[in-house]
């Protein structure tokens, strides 16, 4: 037999086995041990300074020894033979390899963790301090701090955006199925001051008897329990302010009930209660109805000094919250809104607003273009259309209750021979034409 310790310069712990078992004699190191091949799982335990593995022969690598910083270039490969503890013994026959190197050691640094198969050298640390973890975990949650809102943000704008574009659709597809969009209900203010025979079952009839037919409708409200529908009694608007929730046509924008009248025409028309209902998607939606809208834009006579006002023109609104009661209740995130116009050929616009007007002067063409300041703003922004301008007005206390300039459309007319866009006065609700050249303001909205 080979002398162990004359081939050990480094006098390390070496592993001795036999009769499926393996056992630790004493030195004066301990290296880095792995385990190579076993006919079970070893289990690791101590007993004075010993190291015991059981549950079947193993074959054992050893990568490093150590003695401090004591350099040893020996390498030796023997088969050791079964030796004699004085007890916990109980075969002779079998044996185990072992392969064994001295290296340099460096008591900071090691290139495989010993505490991985569960062996640790005596008298070395191997393990993270305290400190360590603490100050890994704290960089670790600034981290998360940092990142997780903008990263769920991210997610939600996609996951609304989403939900945007297919209620959309199916309201799309669900108006082109009515016959007629005006009628519904009864409207009829009281028959003189302080009486008590007004009645308005308008917007809830148009939900009961119109878009029911045509749409999957979970629950309707009446005015009086639109929460009962996940309606909110506060929201946030586009420019920051919270407000309460529009409960009639009136009280979500003044300018759309009431006498107004120019050179053009006269109107008038009556303020209805707001109804409610929740779909199957899960979205709650608030409806504001007319059943008194007229025509359309296509047989008007332009050009003039006024224009006309489209406030007849609207049929009905919508505001919807895509996830019902819960928050952030915010108009351009989970709360937005659709407006619906024209009675016989019905239009629908659900835009998505910029966060303010661009102001400074812009035309339709030449210089100062209103379309490449939209560009500018966001390559997914663009001037609205003369629908999707109108509903930014009718909801435009969602949006900034204090904006009252002209604001351009995209939406052409030939008006004495010249091309002309449409614009909004949103001091009035006027809808007039004016020449590509003529500066105003551009509210850009996405595509």
């Amino acid at each position: 037999m080979k002398n162990l310790k004359a081939e050990n310069p480094c006098n390390m712990d070496l592993l001795s086995g036999g009769g499926g078992q393996a056992e630790q004699s004493r030195g004066t190191c301990v290296s880095k041990w792995r385990v190579e091949r076993a006919t079970g799982k070893p289990r690791f335990g101590r007993k004075r300074e010993r190291r015991r593995l059981t549950r079947g022969a193993v074959v054992i690598t050893v990568n490093q020894c150590f003695v401090g910083t004591r350099q040893c270039d020996k390498q030796a490969s023997t088969t050791m033979p079964p030796l004699r503890p004085e007890r916990k013994w109980r075969e002779q026959t079998n044996s185990a390899t072992i392969d064994y190197r001295c290296v340099e050691f460096d008591r900071r640094e090691s290139t495989e963790s010993t505490a991985i198969m569960g062996l640790r050298a005596r008298g070395q640390c191997l393990a993270f301090t305290m400190a360590e973890i603490l100050l890994s975990l704290t960089i670790i949650g600034v981290v998360a701090a940092i990142t997780l809102p903008s990263l769920t943000g991210n997610i939600n704008e996609r996951t609304w955006n989403t939900q945007r574009k297919a209620l959309y659709a199916r309201f799309s597809q669900a108006i082109a199925l009515m016959p007629a969009l005006n009628g519904y209900g009864v409207l009829k203010e009281e028959s003189s001051a302080g009486a008590s025979d007004a009645e308005d079952t308008a917007a809830e009839t148009f939900v009961t008897s119109g878009l029911s037919s045509v749409l999957k409708i979970n629950n309707i409200c009446d005015n009086e329990h639109l929460e009962d529908c996940g309606i909110v009694s506060k929201i946030t608007t586009l420019a920051g302010s919270q407000i309460d929730f529009p409960d009639t046509m009136g009280n979500l924008n003044s300018l759309m009930v009431g006498a107004q009248s120019t050179a053009t025409e006269s109107i008038s028309i009556l303020d209805t209660k707001a109804a409610a209902f929740e779909t199957q998607n899960g979205e709650s939606i608030a409806v504001y109805y007319n059943p008194n809208c007229v025509g359309d834009l296509q047989n008007l006579t332009w050009g003039g000094s006024t224009g006309y006002f489209g406030q007849t023109r609207v049929c009905a609104n919508f505001i919807y919250d895509l996830n019902g009661n819960k928050g952030p209740n915010t108009v351009g995130k989970d709360i937005g809104f659709m407006t619906l116009m024209y009675p016989s050929d019905p239009k629908i616009s659900a835009p998505i607003p910029a966060q303010a007007a661009l102001s400074g002067g812009y035309a339709m063409s030449g210089d100062n273009n209103a379309t490449q300041a939209c560009t500018a703003y966001d390559s997914e922004y663009r001037v609205p259309n003369m629908e999707e301008l109108y509903s930014m007005f009718v909801n435009k206390n969602l949006l900034n209750s204090a904006y009252t300039a002209s604001t351009w459309s995209s939406t052409s007319v030939v008006s004495g021979g010249e091309l002309h866009k449409f614009f909004v006065r949103f001091t009035n609700g006027e809808l007039d034409d004016l020449g590509l050249t003529y500066p105003t303001n551009v509210w850009c909205i996405k595509r």
